[in-house]
C-alpha cells in the first residue's frame, strides 16, 4: 500500500468524547447512575473492559447451566472470542446476512443446539441489528442472549429500549473512540434484579483489585485527555498506524491483535469519576454527531457502488462511524489506497472474519463463514468525529467517487 504524507492534523477514525482538564479532578464515582438515562440500568455494573464485563456475564451463565457453547456472528471483534476462551467455553460461528454484519436468522437457527449457552449478536459502529428475532431464536434453543452494545452506548431500538438492555444480558464499552472513554472500561447491564447478585458475586472473584493495572490504565487515561485533539492524535495513533501499514501489517493497523491473558481488574474510582464527570456531556455529543450523520448521509447515500449500513427500522443508532460498503473488494481497496493513511478519518473496522485471525485458530473451529468474509473484504469506515471538518469530508467524497 502506498504511503502518502500525513496531514498536519490527524482526524480520529471514529468519534470520541473530548475530556476536559476539570474532568480530570475525579469527584464521586457515580458513573452508572449518571449513564442510566442512555443505558436504563441504574445499577449497572462498572468493570475494567467491556470484555471484562462479557467474561463476568459468561462466567454467571456457566454456572447456571451444563450448557458450554457460545454463539458468536463471525464477523465481530476478536477480543469476545478471546473472552468465550477465557471462559472455559466453546466457540461456534454463525454466518452473517450477505452484506451485512448481523447474524443471519436461517444460520443461527442451524447452529443452535442442546448445549448452546449463550447468543451474542453486536452492534456494530452504532448500527443496531434485530434483537428481537435473534433473541426469540435463542429463547427457543433454552439458550440466553448476550447483548453486544460495546460500539452503541446510547442507541435505541425502535420500542424505546435501549442498546444493552433488550437481552437477557448487555455489554457496554467505554475504551478509546466509543463516545464515552475512561481509556478502558465497560459495563454489564441486566434486565433481571434477581440475577443481580449473582453477577456481583461473579465479578468479585474474577475482577481483583490490581494497583498495577489501574496506574497503566489511569497514566493512558490522562494522555488520552493530553492527546486526543487534531493536532497531537498523529503522535499516538497517525504514525504507528503507518508503521504498522508499511510492515504489510494491517491487523495490527486497527488494533486487532491483543496481549493475552486478558487483563482483568476493578476499575479504580479516580477513573469512573472522571467518566462520570465526562458522561453528563455525553448526550449532547450523541445528538450532535446524530445530526452531522443526518446532514452527510444523503452525499453517501447517492456514491455510485458503495452503501452504507444503517439501522435495523425503526431503531435510533449512534454515528461514531459511517459503516460502507463497496460492491467489489478491489473497488474497497483502491480506496483505502487513497485514503487510509492521509488522516482524514477513513479506516477499516475488522480485518478479518473470525476463522482468519492466525491467534484465534486454537479458539475458532474451522468454519466456512463466506458472507462475513466478504463483508470484511468489501467494508470500510469513514470517521462522524465533530473534527471531520467539510473540507475533509469533502475530499473523502471526491476520491470515493472516482473509484466508485
Amino acid at each position: 500500500m502506498r504511503i502518502r504524507h500525513q496531514r498536519l492534523h490527524e482526524i480520529p477514525p471514529t468519534a470520541g468524547l473530548p475530556l476536559r482538564i476539570g474532568d480530570l479532578r475525579g469527584g464521586m464515582a457515580a458513573l452508572a447512575d449518571t449513564l442510566a438515562p442512555l443505558t436504563g440500568d441504574a445499577q449497572a455494573l462498572v468493570t475494567c473492559s467491556g470484555t471484562a464485563a462479557l467474561v463476568v456475564a459468561l462466567n454467571t451463565l456457566r454456572t447456571q447451566s451444563i450448557r458450554r457453547e457460545v454463539v458468536l456472528p463471525a464477523y465481530t471483534c476478536p477480543l469476545v472470542a478471546h473472552a468465550v476462551a477465557r471462559c472455559g467455553l466453546k466457540v461456534r460461528l454463525c454466518d452473517t446476512r450477505h452484506g451485512h454484519f448481523g447474524m443471519d436468522p436461517a444460520a443461527l437457527e442451524a447452529v443452535l443446539g442442546p448445549d448452546t449457552l449463550a447468543v451474542i449478536p453486536a452492534h456494530l459502529g452504532g448500527r443496531l441489528d434485530d434483537i428481537a428475532t435473534l433473541s426469540r431464536l435463542a429463547h427457543a434453543a433454552g439458550a440466553r442472549l448476550v447483548e453486544d452494545a460495546a460500539q452503541a452506548l446510547g442507541a435505541r431500538h425502535a420500542d424505546g429500549t435501549p442498546a444493552g438492555m433488550a437481552g437477557d444480558l448487555g455489554i457496554l464499552s467505554l475504551a478509546v473512540g466509543k463516545g464515552l472513554s475512561t481509556f478502558e472500561g465497560g459495563l454489564l447491564l441486566c434486565r433481571d434484579p434477581a440475577r443481580r447478585g449473582a453477577l456481583r458475586e461473579v465479578a468479585a472473584s474474577v475482577l481483583p483489585a490490581h494497583a498495577g493495572w489501574e496506574l497503566r490504565r489511569s497514566l493512558e487515561l490522562a494522555g488520552y485527555w493530553a492527546l486526543y485533539r487534531p493536532s497531537l492524535l498523529g503522535l499516538a495513533y497517525g504514525r504507528p498506524l503507518r508503521r504498522a501499514l508499511r510492515h504489510g501489517d494491517p491487523v495490527g493497523a486497527v488494533g486487532d491483535r491483543f496481549a493475552l491473558p486478558l487483563p482483568l481488574h476493578r476499575m479504580g474510582r479516580w477513573r469512573e469519576a472522571v467518566g462520570t464527570r465526562a458522561a453528563a456531556r455525553l448526550p449532547g455529543f450523541i445528538a450532535r454527531t446524530r445530526a452531522q450523520a443526518a446532514a452527510r448521509l444523503p452525499a453517501l447515500r447517492a456514491l455510485p457502488g458503495i452503501e452504507v449500513i444503517e439501522d435495523h427500522p425503526g431503531s435510533q443508532g449512534t454515528w461514531p462511524f459511517f459503516l460502507m460498503l463497496c460492491e467489489t473488494p478491489s473497488q474497497r481497496d483502491t480506496a483505502l489506497e487513497r485514503l487510509w493513511t492521509r488522516g482524514l478519518g477513513v479506516s477499516r473496522l475488522f480485518i478479518h472474519a473470525l476463522p482468519d485471525y492466525p491467534e484465534l485458530r486454537a479458539v475458532i473451529p474451522a468454519q466456512d463463514v463466506p458472507h462475513a468474509r466478504d463483508f470484511a473484504a468489501r467494508s470500510f469506515t469513514i470517521s462522524n468525529s465533530p473534527w471531520m471538518d467539510e473540507a475533509a469530508f469533502e475530499t473523502v467524497l471526491g476520491v470515493l467517487e472516482m473509484v466508485g
